[in-house]
């Protein structure tokens, strides 16, 4: 996008610049000294040797101005260069500044006067000319003015080009930025959903026992001894679980995460909430091993099943039923009967569901979860399995 204001110079920037131009009038003055008669160019009342000098510091002073104000420092000092061989620097950079802006019209309006004005000025200085060197000086003029604007009309378009680029280079740092947060929101979702996971499941198991140890007067010490031990194992496997989640976060990026658990590990999570106390009922007609998402996520649905069958069903039945083939869909449900003892509530955090939702979203497959004629629940859901030949072939 051209911009109408043109960057600001610092001062280094600015010296260079105006110092190059007094530079290309010094050569041009002496010489202009030299075609003059014998006496001219020392006169101290001159216009070579007081009124040039002058003008050609009026000029260079004029162009610091010739960013805030371009078209009028441009064109005034364009005209007032012609009547000032020392000025003749600061009128090709007066029209080669105007010349980045890239308006036809404005470079018209400051070249036609550079070049008509200088058909006048020549006459400042005593020298004779041939009839002929006024189309010699109209042509070098012009011909000057040419290359002095067309050098402005690619510096212009160079910087344009530069803006874009560095505009683009921002635009993609901030998508990079938005990249980067938006990965890092779906990283601290994806950790909320392991460790609610890891610790909802134990910590149900372990509010059950502890519930019927302070309901239950009636147990014998062994019984006692039985589910202390049990608080205490499923404690100390919340706590290594939970390091081992949180220890993804502090490790090296070449570091491998822990193995996710998978549909073989269904059986254990079912002894392990039978030895807490559960009534757990498991079938399985699985044909074949699924893909590792597929199983991971059957495994969280059976884990989030049993999660809440142990905090707002203590004492149900619970009835999981795994089946599926290769090439067709992967179905698990699990289902517990109404609650058979009351025992303190533990806090809901309203997240297993919704996070389970997703995962099977992800997954590709469905979830439903609703109650029963019978005052219980079941959790089902129902996973794509493709065909392991057609993904080869895909």
């Amino acid at each position: 996008m051209e911009t109408d204001v043109a960057p600001r110079l610092g001062v280094w920037q600015q010296t260079w610049r105006l110092a190059a131009a007094a530079a290309i009038g010094v050569p041009l003055w002496l010489y202009t000294g030299v075609l003059l008669p014998r006496g001219h160019a020392t006169d101290a009342g001159s216009w070579f040797i007081t009124g040039d000098p002058l003008l050609a510091a009026a000029c260079l002073t004029a162009l610091v101005w010739r960013r805030r104000f371009p078209l009028t420092v441009a064109f005034t000092v364009a005209v007032a260069s012609t009547a000032s061989a020392l000025a003749t620097g600061a009128g090709l950079l007066a029209m080669c500044s105007i010349g980045t802006r890239r308006r036809p019209v404005e470079i018209a309006v400051v070249v036609a006067g550079y070049v008509g004005a200088s058909q006048f000025t020549a006459r400042l200085y005593a020298i004779e000319t041939p009839p002929w060197s006024i189309w010699l000086q109209l042509a070098l003029t012009t011909l000057s003015a040419g290359v002095a604007v067309a050098m402005g009309v690619a510096i212009g378009a160079r910087r344009v080009e530069v803006g874009f680029l560095r505009d683009r280079a921002e635009s993609a740092e901030r998508e990079q930025t938005a990249r980067a947060a938006q990965a890092r929101a779906l990283e601290r979702n994806r950790i909320a959903r392991e460790m609610h996971d890891v610790l909802a499941h134990r910590i149900s198991l372990v509010a059950m026992q502890a519930g019927v140890l302070d309901h239950r007067g009636d147990l014998t010490a062994e019984e006692n001894r039985v589910l202390i031990r049990g608080i205490a194992d499923g404690s100390h496997q919340a706590l290594e679980e939970l390091r081992d989640v949180l220890g993804v976060l502090r490790a090296d990026p070449g570091h491998p995460e822990p193995p996710q658990p998978s549909l073989d590990r269904i059986p254990e999570l079912v002894a392990e909430a039978r030895a807490s106390g559960l009534d757990v009922t498991l079938t399985t007609t699985v044909t074949g091993k699924p893909p590792d998402a597929v199983g991971r996520t059957c495994y969280r649905i059976v884990q989030e099943g049993l999660t809440n069958a142990a905090k707002h069903a203590p004492g149900a039945a619970v009835q999981i039923v795994v089946d599926g083939t290769a090439g067709d869909e992967l179905h698990v449900s699990v289902h517990n009967s109404a609650a058979t003892t009351t025992v303190a509530q533990a806090p809901a955090s309203g997240f297993g569901l919704l996070g389970l939702t997703e995962r099977v979203t992800l997954a590709g497959g469905e979830l439903s979860h609703h109650r029963t004629p019978d005052k219980g629940y079941v959790l089902a859901a129902r996973l794509p399995w493709p065909n392991p030949t057609h993904e080869k072939r895909a």
